[in-house]
């Protein structure tokens, strides 16, 4: 079981997973249409939590979290299939690096010793807040490469613009 406080539900988890239903709207190239953004980033962290709650071994729930997101972007999103896959496989993969990223950031370059840091609840938030912002930091920049090269589709009630 990886339970979460209130805390990290709210300074790690909830940014997380806007910024993943987000990473799936930029890959898929889809024009976000915000409520239906809003909708599904609120059912993604509810599943996230409800998924971690799970008596399930680790990293389990990444796949578990990549199915909900899947189903999630397909059906209250109205992305395809296929590029909601592939749009959420390539953002979890993008979280994976920079959270390998952040571990090697606060291990090398900190000198901090990671095991006790990501046991620490306060602590964990605190060393995990750069990889938030390295991913961020990525999805923003292509979203705006998109969009000054005018490379985003949209999908209006259920019909491609």
């Amino acid at each position: 079981m990886l339970r979460l406080t209130l805390w990290e539900v709210f300074l790690r988890s909830l940014p997380e997973e806007f910024l993943l239903v987000f990473a799936v709207y930029i890959f898929s190239k889809t024009v976000i249409n915000v409520k239906r953004y809003i909708i599904a980033s609120m059912f993604f962290v509810i599943a996230v939590c409800l998924i971690r709650l799970l008596p399930i071994q680790y990293g389990v729930h990444t796949i578990l979290n990549v199915i909900v997101i899947i189903i999630l972007t397909t059906n209250v999103n109205k992305i395809s299939i296929n590029k909601s896959i592939q749009a959420s496989i390539m953002a979890v993969i993008l979280l994976f690096i920079c959270e390998g990223i952040n571990v090697f950031i606060v291990h090398y370059v900190f000198k901090v010793n990671v095991k006790y840091a990501f046991s620490e609840r306060l602590l964990k938030i605190i060393y995990s807040i750069p990889s938030l912002v390295i991913f961020a930091a990525i999805i923003f920049t292509y979203y705006f490469y998109l969009v000054r090269k005018n490379k985003l589709s949209g999908v209006i009630n259920g019909e491609d613009i």
